[in-house]
């Protein structure tokens, strides 16, 4: 292709090429995704942009207009993947002059980040406010997946049926649409997830009476329809009261399983519990907790050998 026939190509055509040719087989896959993500928004905001029309007022105009729904972080990488591929379409003599100088990088204003789990002693102090009534209610739910650690669409689908109290035990193998009108038992993630959950023996009895006169095969915690926002509301009114960090639904979940490595429960133990696909899940969602201990226990390795001397 000539300079001036590429100078009349479609921008995002010219962005597809230039990741094939520098990008695919040279970075990692998942890197790879994210250039592709930019082209795809790339061809959903400029279908029409030439790379000879590339100019800095609208070449602005496309980072602005990406920034109305992404935050400035987000919109400088998206900038980022353009220049890399634009500075060569400069050096390849497409464009006689760079129109991403001096660009202005905007963006929404980011979400405040809840925290993704609680220390020990925060899970301790939170539950001592919950209301736990004669009768099921979020509070009660909250309680169950703080000490299972089951996903919201799991904890949501649970009848009395799914306990045996017996042996203290929780059968999860199904999950409930909560995110459809009619709501409904749907199959659970991924087969993993069919899992037997041991519980403690003070929830099991709680668990037992708490259901003693519910309908067997019906769910627990649905009385129409649910919604995940309405429980993480209760959740933060309970944290709020109780004086620790506000955390999701899911971060109850990532709480139980983080107290559980502290507790240097085996990773294989873990993974089978909270219903991941493979270990490897668990190891790359709990990193730092398992970096922080590997840590810790290099320190302790240190200290025994220094008193060998």
């Amino acid at each position: 292709m000539t300079i001036s026939e590429a100078s009349f190509q479609l921008f995002h055509e010219y962005f597809l090429e230039w990741i094939e040719l520098y990008k695919l087989g040279a970075i990692r896959p998942v890197t790879y995704q994210k250039y592709a993500m930019t082209l795809q928004r790339l061809t959903e905001l400029a279908p029409n942009l030439k790379v000879g029309e590339l100019t800095k007022r609208n070449y602005q105009a496309l980072l602005n207009e990406y920034a109305k729904t992404h935050e400035r972080q987000t919109t400088l990488d998206f900038h980022r993947h353009l220049r890399s591929a634009i500075l060569d379409a400069i050096d390849e003599g497409v464009l006689t002059s760079d129109p991403t100088r001096k660009i202005i990088i905007k963006g929404k204003e980011p979400a405040e980040k809840l925290p993704k789990f609680l220390s020990q002693k925060e899970l301790q102090i939170l539950l001592k406010h919950l209301n736990l009534a004669a009768t099921p209610n979020w509070d009660w739910l909250i309680l169950l997946i703080a000490k299972t650690g089951t996903r919201f669409s799991e904890a949501l689908a649970l009848t009395p049926n799914d306990f045996d109290f017996e042996s203290q035990r929780i059968v999860i193998a199904k999950t409930w649409n909560y995110k459809s009108p009619i709501g409904g038992f749907e199959k659970t993630k991924n087969l993993s997830s069919q899992r037997t959950i041991k519980i403690d023996p003070v929830l099991n009895e709680q668990l037992f009476y708490l259901t003693a006169n519910l309908a067997k095969h019906a769910p627990i915690f649905v009385n129409g329809r649910t919604f995940n926002s309405t429980v993480n509301s209760r959740l933060k009114v309970l944290c709020q009261k109780a004086g620790v960090p506000t955390i999701s639904l899911h971060g109850l979940r990532h709480t139980h399983a983080s107290l559980l490595i502290y507790a240097e429960v085996s990773i294989a133990s873990i993974s089978k519990r909270l219903g991941h696909s493979s270990i490897t899940t668990t190891q790359e969602t709990y990193l730092h907790i398992i970096k922080e201990l590997e840590d810790r226990d290099s320190d302790i390795i240190v200290e025994c050998l220094t008193m060998l001397n």
